[in-house]
């Protein structure tokens, strides 16, 4: 039993300053790509706010057209007939009084 103590006692003095070692390590190298974390996490947020404001630009123009769409279909089109008679008319009207060109 004493020696599997002595066995432990060894294994611990030798793996606690490799353990130290590896934790300065991880450290070193946090503190060596922390300002690049930083300057991602910076364009990662400055990028996803005009990602967010072009959709929402786009969503707007997309509500836009819709209602045009819609109006164009719900308004014009069933005036479209009327409209049709009226350039007929206009045409007709303008074959028979055509306007004066000076010379």
């Amino acid at each position: 039993m004493g020696f599997l103590m002595g066995l432990f006692a060894l294994g611990a003095l030798f793996m606690v300053p490799l353990l130290i070692v590896g934790a300065l390590f991880k450290v070193l190298l946090t503190l060596v790509f922390l300002p690049f974390r930083i300057v991602g996490g910076l364009f990662k947020g400055v990028l996803g706010l005009l990602g967010g404001l072009a959709g929402l630009a786009f969503g707007g123009i997309g509500l836009v057209l819709g209602l045009l769409v819609l109006v164009g279909v719900f308004v014009i089109l069933p005036l479209a007939p009327l409209l049709i008679l009226g350039g007929i008319v206009w045409l007709a009207l303008k074959a028979v009084h055509p306007t004066a060109r000076p010379a």
